[in-house]
């Protein structure tokens, strides 16, 4: 087959490729959070009996979200920890001091991004603005993790964690905390991997899994115009990572060995009802955590005000898949 022929099999393909959709999630519930000062809900994990999440905006708060009796508005309840000292990341001087300066600015001079679990409780935060790890213990003492000293390294040399506001956005561990992964946000994006060696992590064979770029349509209620493919949030269940990729509006699974895409599902309808919308050609939701029985998305509405009136973050429910995560 010629090279003519080839073009014109892969032109006519395309429209079929085109169409593809990914299939919708259900919305089951929606959430208000009230209790959170600053609002700028930006991470979320199901740890214990209950599910956290922590704001980008604060340093030393996380919240656990109490549900009531059904109620549809969620009240946050604060937990303080100890903030210990930053340690040098090996980021580059002139973008430390770009993110000193706009934490004064704004609030939030770790910009906690994301938030993940293990089975003993220890809530593990990835700070956007030092590139670094801190695991909160449940009885609130706080510490950051020795991170290997080659993962900055690699993932810039990868072409991620470039850009300013374009670093790591969320964060799994494994139920034994001894996987852990990063994902970069944006241009390019990125899946990043380490090993823990009793109080140390490694890059095992290497840290980076993947890396992406380009741009993408988002779904046609918004427009023509691309944007950036990026990730908001990581969460590990079952033996596999999902990601939460905002701008094209779906929750990704992911394969732990390669960190490519094995299926996806939408939540556009929900997000694009006329009544939830935002002014911005962005995606807001940022947080994403999973059980047998669905998601939980959680809302950064960055002080933004949705159509319908509410000013305040937003936690959806959605109910799994028919077949499940798991299912082909």
């Amino acid at each position: 087959m010629n090279w003519r022929s080839m073009a014109l099999l892969l032109a006519l393909a395309a429209p079929t490729w085109a169409s593809e959709t990914n299939p919708e999630l259900e919305l089951v519930s929606e959430h208000p959070v009230a209790g959170m000062e600053t609002g700028n809900l930006s991470g979320m994990a199901w740890c214990g009996d209950g599910l956290w999440v922590v704001s980008d905006r604060e340093d030393n708060l996380l919240y656990r979200l109490d549900a009531g009796d059904g109620d549809a508005v969620w009240q946050a309840q604060t937990e303080h920890f100890e903030l210990p000292p930053v340690p040098d990341t090996g980021l580059p001087w002139g973008m430390r001091m770009r993110t000193q300066a706009t934490g004064m600015v704004r609030g939030g001079q770790m910009d906690f991004e994301g938030l993940a679990c293990d089975r003993l409780g220890n809530r593990y935060l990835v700070s956007e603005a030092h590139a670094a790890v801190l695991r909160v213990s449940p009885a609130g003492t706080s510490q950051w993790l020795n991170l290997p000293s080659a993962l900055i390294r690699q993932a810039r040399a990868s072409g991620m964690l470039l850009k300013f506001n374009a670093m790591f956005e969320g964060i799994a561990v494994d139920p034994d905390a001894g996987r852990m992964w990063l994902a970069a946000e944006r241009e390019r994006r990125g899946l990043l991997v380490m090993h823990r060696n009793q109080s140390s992590w490694q890059c095992t064979g290497g840290c980076v899994l993947l890396v992406e770029g380009g741009n993408e349509l988002p779904p046609p209620a918004l427009g023509e115009r691309p944007l950036p493919i990026s990730f908001s949030a990581l969460a590990y269940f079952n033996e596999r990572l999902f990601t939460l990729e905002p701008n094209a509006h779906r929750v990704c699974r992911r394969n732990l060995a390669s960190g490519k895409a094995e299926r996806c599902w939408s939540y556009a309808a929900t997000v694009l009802a006329d009544s939830r919308r935002y002014d911005t050609p962005f995606g807001n939701a940022e947080a994403l955590s999973l059980d047998e029985q669905g998601a939980w998305i959680g809302v950064d509405n960055n002080a933004q005000t949705r159509a319908d009136g509410e000013k305040r973050p937003i936690v959806w429910r959605f109910a799994a898949p028919p077949g499940g995560w798991s299912a082909k």
